[in-house]
This record gives structure tokens, sequence and C-alpha cells, in this order.
């Protein structure tokens, strides 16, 4: 089985590309880092380094490099001759990656077989979006062969890749714990036997989990732990009062996804007990402005705080951690966060009810920005 995965980074090759290999898929990594690309295609290998108390790596083999702004050909032909196309870029990189994948797609619907596209981003059903991008790109007298033999298939991912310390460029420090969810209702043919990919019916419980654990609990650590002076989840996550939030903040949303989706109330808490211990680790170093970066989008009405506070409000049940947590939000305020400053700027113009208002899709009068906006006055006061 070949593939190509189109984002050489960390998460490319730490997550993505190692997972594959394990699966003796061979991988062709396409990417516009020269070095790394240089790299991988002289040495067709490289270390993965698991982040934990037992020291571990394997080497991951039958990986190569193309690079994506000098050998765009090369990148277009291997797409057509791939089974598997995914993508770890960022969101904001897929409009540019979408006209090559487009060119390799029109060549490979050429042959009777089934190709899957799978966008393995931190956003909700990145594939359908790229999917939008890519046809943008294709003639229409392309488009039904294309889209006969193709199919974009939405998928959650997690794995946290902390900061990089390497000596070698292409060795990549990863934590233990992944996971790969792949919705299967648009896949072709019989499904891959790829084991380290979870295949379900339906992706949304998987994608609103994830939200509302694994991204809410990270964001009450980091705005907290920003609010408090540490510099680090780790040494955040220490302070009894933070790690104390964050619990508060994820029995909220648990309570949530229980009622909307039916989890197991022991399967929650089991995951959740999970994911404070990964956030616990010693091992990976991540800061909190990293994490806590991008406010403004983080504090929208379908993101990971607003959305699940104002779900509890309207239940009438207590959403308190979570409150305090967007408070939190409206204080960080580090240097070269673009959104950050715009924040900062918006409150001091507008206000700070005014603000959260406008962000978070709520009324001025509203019960999430009253008592958001109490919280924050009572940090501001307390500073």
């Amino acid at each position: 089985m070949k593939s190509v995965h189109i984002g050489a980074g960390n998460i490319g090759r730490g997550f993505i590309g190692a997972l594959l290999s394990h699966a003796d898929v061979h991988v062709t990594f396409a990417d516009v880092n020269s070095d790394i690309i240089s790299a991988l295609k002289e040495k067709q290998q490289y270390e993965v380094v698991y982040a934990q108390e037992e020291a571990h790596s394997e080497t991951i083999t039958g990986v190569t490099g193309l690079n994506s702004a000098t050998e765009e050909e090369a990148v277009i032909k291997a797409i057509a001759e791939a089974d598997l196309v995914t993508t770890a870029v960022g969101p904001s990189i897929l409009p540019h990656v979408a006209p090559v994948i487009a060119k390799g797609l029109v060549q490979r619907a050429k042959q009777p077989k089934p190709v899957h596209v799978i966008a393995c981003e931190n956003m909700i059903r990145g594939s359908s979006q790229l999917r939008e991008f890519v046809i943008s790109h294709i003639d229409e007298q392309d488009m039904e062969n294309v889209e006969s033999y193709t199919a974009f298939c939405d998928a959650a991912v997690d794995r946290i890749v902390p900061i990089q310390e390497q000596q070698d460029l292409l060795t990549v420090q990863v934590e233990p714990y992944f996971e790969w969810v792949v919705e299967k209702k648009n896949w072709q043919g019989e499904l891959p036997d790829i084991k380290a990919i979870t295949f379900v019916d339906n992706l949304e419980p998987y994608i609103e989990r994830k939200l509302l654990t694994v991204n809410t609990g990270h964001a009450a650590i980091a705005y907290a732990g920003y609010a408090k002076g540490y510099d680090t989840i780790i040494d955040a996550i220490n302070d009894e009062e933070i790690l104390n939030l964050a619990k508060q903040a994820l029995e909220e949303t648990s309570s949530l996804l229980q009622e909307k989706w039916g989890f197991e109330e022991e399967d929650l808490t089991h995951y959740i007990t999970k994911i404070l211990q990964r956030y616990q680790n010693p091992y990976i170093s991540d800061m909190v402005t990293r994490v806590g970066r991008g406010p403004i989008r983080k504090l929208g009405p379908k993101d990971r705080l607003v959305y699940p506070a104002q779900s509890l409000l309207e239940q009438d049940k207590s959403a308190d951690a979570l409150l305090t947590t967007i408070a939190y939000a409206l204080e960080f305020d580090p240097e070269g966060d673009d959104e950050a400053k715009e924040l900062q700027e918006r409150i001091k113009s507008e206000g700070a009810a005014s603000t959260l208002s406008h962000i978070s899709g709520q009324p001025k009068d509203s019960e999430l920005v009253a008592k958001a906006i109490e919280k924050y006055n009572q940090q501001k006061d307390r500073a």
C-alpha cells in the first residue's frame, strides 16, 4: 500500500507517518522544508522517541520525501499512484495544498481504483473542508471521474508532540498515547488493515469528546497558568488550584457528553483520568502561551469553552469552572500572539463585556457574559 503524506513536520513524522509505517504502508512525505526533505531522501528512515520514564525509541522505515515547492510534478505523480493521501499541515494551510492534491487526483482518476484522502488536522471535519478546496481546482469534465474514485474521510486525531530539542533533524519526540478515529461512511471497498485507525460509523461523538475534554482541559490549565505566572503546562498543573479547575471543567463537560451522545459515565471518567495523566507527563514540555494561543478563536460560540458553558447554562446546570476559564482567557496577553493582542485592544476600546459578547455570539446581557465578566473583574481586582 502506498501513501502520500503532505506535511513532514513533527506531527507528520511522529504521528501519522509513524503509524502508517507500522502498518507496512510506504510513506512519501511532501513538504516545502528542503532540509527535512533532503534528509528523508538520503536516510529513508528516522527515529521516534517516546516521552516516558523508560527511554524507548523506534526506527521508522519505508519513507522518502518530495519537495512540494521544487518537485511538484513528482508530488502529483506520487498522489496519482497512491492508495491513501493524508495531511498534517494546519487548518490554514489546507487551501494552499489543495491545488497539487487536485492535480494528483485528476491523474489518479484515470485508473479504476479508489483513493482515500484524510486530513489529520486539529479541526472539525477537516477532510470535508479539504474536499471543498480541492474540487474548486478541478475542471468540470474531470469532476465525475475524480468523485467516482476519491473518498474524503473525516477524522479526529489526538497526540501531543512536545517542543523538540533533538540533535538529529528528523528525530521527533511524541507522547506514547494517540487516537486516530476515521469515519467510514465514505470509505470505498474493504477497510485497510491499519490497526492504529479506529473506524466508526459516526465521527461526531468522538470529535465532541476530544473538543470538550482534551481541548477544554488544556485551555483551562493554559489560561489559568498564564494568569498565575507559570511558563509551562507541567508547572501550571502542579498548582493544586489549577488542577482542580481543570478537573471541575471536565466534570461539567462530561455531563453534556453523557446526555448528548450516550457515553457511559465510567468510560468518560477513565478517559478524563487518562487525559489529566497526559498533561502531568513530566517528559512532555509545552508552554502555556502555545497551548493558549489564538484566544479569539478559542472563545468562539462553537469552541471548547463557550459552547459547553452556554449549553450547561441553558439546562440550568453549573458551568462555574468553564466561566472561570473564560474569564482567565480574557486576560491572556503574551507577546507574539496576534489574536491575544487584538483581544486586549478590543477590551480596551469596547470593554470586556462587549468584546466577549461579540466573540462568543452571546448577548451582552446574557447569563454567560454577565457571569464571566463578574469573574473577570474579580480576578482583575485580586491582581
